[in-house]
Parts: C-alpha cells; sequence; structure tokens
C-alpha cells in the first residue's frame, strides 16, 4: 500500500469521524496546555521570588568588624577573584555635616571606597529594572531562579566617585539632584548621584546619610559589602580575606551577615529549582499520552480486527494509525504552544526562553507518549480476536 493511500484513509477516518479526532485532540491539548502551564507559572513564581530579593538587597553579603579591620583595597578587589562577586565595596562611619541651608540639623555621613559606590548603582538599576518588568506584566516586582542577575549585572552602571551620593528620600527632602552643589560647613561638596534604598528591610542606615568616597587605603575600614546573584560559598571566605589580621581580638573577630536579614540567607535558588513539585510533570504528561493512545486504539480494536480479516496489511494498519494519531496530537501541541509562549513571554520577568523551553517537556513527552502507545495498541491487536471482539460488542 503506498504511502499517499495510506495518509489519504487517515484523513478519511479523521474527517468521517471513525477516529474520533475532536475527543483525542481536545484531550490532549486541554492536559498538555495545563501540565504546561503548571510547570511554567511554577517557574515564573520562583523567578519573581529570586528577582525581589535582588531588588530588597537581599544578594548582598557583610562583613563587619567591631573594629576598624576591614582592609578596603582589597574589599574592592573581590570582584576580581574567581567567581567573586559582581560588586564590592567598604564603607565606615564618617562626621556629621550640616548644611549651611539647615544650621541646626546636622546629616550623619558614612566614608566609602568606590567599590561601594558601584554597589549602591547597581542595587539602584536592579530595583529600576525589578519596576520596569512589574510595569510589563509579571506576577511581581520584578532574574530566572537559577540562572544569572538582572540585566544590570550585565551593564554596569556609572558609577561617579567625585562627590557625595545621596538616596532619592534624603534627595527629595532636601531638593538635592545629580550635579547640585551642597554647601556645608565642611565646605562645597558636589552631589556625584542619588540612589535608591527602600525600607523594605534593608540596612537602613544609608537611607538619610551622605556617602562620601575616600580612598581604599587610608585607613581600615567597619565593614564590606558584596553583591552576587547567585550567592555562594565562596564569597563567604573572600569577604573574610579582606579582615586585616592581628587587628580583631577574639571578642571583635568580624563576623559575615546578610544586609537585608528580613529574606533566608539559607535560600537557595538552584536547590528549589531542582527540587519543584513540577518536575515529574513530563512523567505524569508521558502517561496520560500513554493513556490517550490505547484508548484511541482500544475503541477501535474490532475495526482494526475486522480490517486484518479483510486483507490490510500490518504494516499499513500500523502506519494508518499512527498518521492519525500524529495528525490529532500534533494539532493538539500546534495549539498548546502558542499558549505557553504567551504565558511566558507575558509573565517571565527574565528568561522566558529558558521557561518556556521547560514548559514544553509536557506536551512533548505527550505526544510522543501517545505515538508510541498507539503503535504498541496496534501491534497487539491480531485478526484471531474478531469473533471474541464481536461477541463482546
Amino acid at each position: 500500500m503506498r504511502l499517499s493511500s495510506i495518509i489519504s484513509e487517515a484523513v478519511c477516518n479523521i474527517a468521517s469521524g471513525a477516529s474520533r479526532t475532536i475527543l483525542w485532540f481536545l484531550a490532549l491539548a486541554v492536559a498538555g496546555t495545563l501540565f504546561g502551564g503548571f510547570e511554567a507559572l511554577t517557574i515564573i513564581g520562583q523567578e519573581n521570588t529570586a528577582a525581589a530579593r535582588i531588588e530588597s538587597a537581599a544578594d548582598v553579603t557583610t562583613i563587619v568588624s567591631p573594629v576598624f579591620a576591614i582592609d578596603g583595597a582589597a574589599c574592592d578587589r573581590l570582584t576580581e577573584a574567581q567567581g567573586g562577586p559582581s560588586a564590592s565595596g567598604a564603607m565606615r562611619e564618617g562626621e556629621q555635616i550640616t548644611p549651611r541651608s539647615t544650621p541646626g540639623r546636622s546629616i550623619g555621613s558614612y566614608e566609602v571606597t568606590a567599590g561601594m559606590i558601584r554597589l549602591l548603582a547597581l542595587s539602584s538599576v536592579s530595583s529600576a529594572s525589578a519596576a520596569a518588568n512589574a510595569g510589563h506584566g509579571s506576577l511581581s516586582s520584578s532574574s530566572p531562579a537559577s540562572s544569572g542577575q538582572t540585566s544590570s549585572s550585565a551593564n554596569q552602571p556609572a558609577a561617579d566617585a567625585s562627590g557625595i551620593w545621596v538616596s532619592t528620600a534624603l534627595a527629595h527632602d532636601f531638593g538635592w539632584a545629580k550635579g547640585s552643589l551642597l554647601e556645608t560647613d565642611h565646605g562645597d561638596i558636589p552631589v556625584a548621584g542619588v540612589f535608591h534604598w527602600p525600607n523594605d528591610g534593608r540596612d537602613t542606615r544609608f537611607v538619610y546619610a551622605l556617602i562620601v568616597p575616600v580612598s581604599s587605603s587610608a585607613k581600615p575600614f567597619a565593614e564590606c559589602w558584596a553583591k552576587q546573584w547567585p550567592q555562594t560559598e565562596v564569597l563567604d571566605l573572600l569577604l573574610n580575606e579582606t579582615a586585616i589580621s592581628g587587628v580583631a581580638d577574639a571578642n571583635t573577630l568580624p563576623g559575615v551577615t546578610q544586609l537585608n536579614k528580613s529574606h533566608d540567607r539559607r535560600y537557595s535558588a538552584a536547590s528549589l529549582y531542582e527540587t519543584r513539585m513540577t518536575r515529574v510533570l513530563p512523567v505524569a504528561a508521558l502517561a496520560v499520552g500513554v493513556v490517550i493512545g490505547i484508548a484511541a486504539v482500544r475503541r477501535r480494536r474490532l475495526e482494526y480486527a475486522g480490517a486484518l480479516h479483510c486483507g490490510q496489511r500490518k504494516e499499513a494498519q500500523l502506519l494508518t494509525a499512527l498518521c492519525e494519531m500524529l495528525i490529532t496530537s500534533g494539532a493538539a501541541t500546534a495549539v498548546t504552544l502558542p499558549l505557553l509562549a504567551a504565558l511566558c513571554w507575558r509573565l517571565s520577568p527574565s528568561d522566558p526562553a529558558a521557561v518556556f523551553l521547560a514548559a514544553v517537556r509536557s506536551p512533548a513527552t505527550m505526544l510522543s507518549g501517545a505515538l508510541v502507545a498507539t503503535a504498541l495498541a496496534v501491534l497487539a491487536v491480531r485478526e484471531s480476536c474478531l469473533f471474541r471482539l464481536f461477541k463482546a460488542r
């Protein structure tokens, strides 16, 4: 039997309703969309959780010394280490500075290295990127759970260390902006930049303080901050390397902590992704495809046995059944894939393509299961079963 005849017969069976194509098409399309959509929404939820942590500076780890025992130059150089952070910088408390416009109101200051300025600028870009993603339809404020950081890590923002930096809250209260000249009791100081530092659980000392860049080698600092996503155990070791040996005693040893303590430091995006409940959905989808394939053949066993009795070759019968199921499952998959693509590109805050590739595994395995089950079920039908099947009808 020629291939064109086999395809023609399969199309006729579908058009006549003999193969019950609509029933199996709906079953495959609905099941594939549900399985793939559940997987996509689970991963997108993990992406949003990771993005929220980045936005709230939970990706910043700090080493704090009760005494000034942190090497500022070594802290700035952490970004050059293997497995190091995307930004790092040191800080210490500075003098009180009084603006001439408010002589009775002084403002605290913190002296920081150039690396800290880059970290503040990078955190501000992360927050802005998260807000933009939220505006385009993400589930919450805004990187895949286990892939790289948001786009801010790829495009390093400008970090001008020629003047002081102030938070958006302080700039709003005093009417300052980038490029403003701040007249103080310490002289005229230019405002080199404004950074975003919301009250979301992170350390609030920078909310209402002047950030003053200083030389990293003038004298030791009190803290070293490092921004890294995803966070690794290597970072803690690197931070400890910034402590100056012999300065601290047993009672004043530096300790490593998280800048935003409202988040669990044991959080691991990669671990959550690898252990997510939906990772077994492709197996479940495969089982559903097998059931549909077997059911589609089982309902037509008498027809298949009768065709064999009338002289149809087994190879032709198998190819016809596979063509019917391929058309049915292929059409169902063709409906499912655009729906999943729209879901991923609409809701994923960082990597829609990766989420889509994970979501389509379920429809793909379901299609494979239906085809394999159809083939095996057709091969199991024998001409010798014709009279038994006829009597059972």
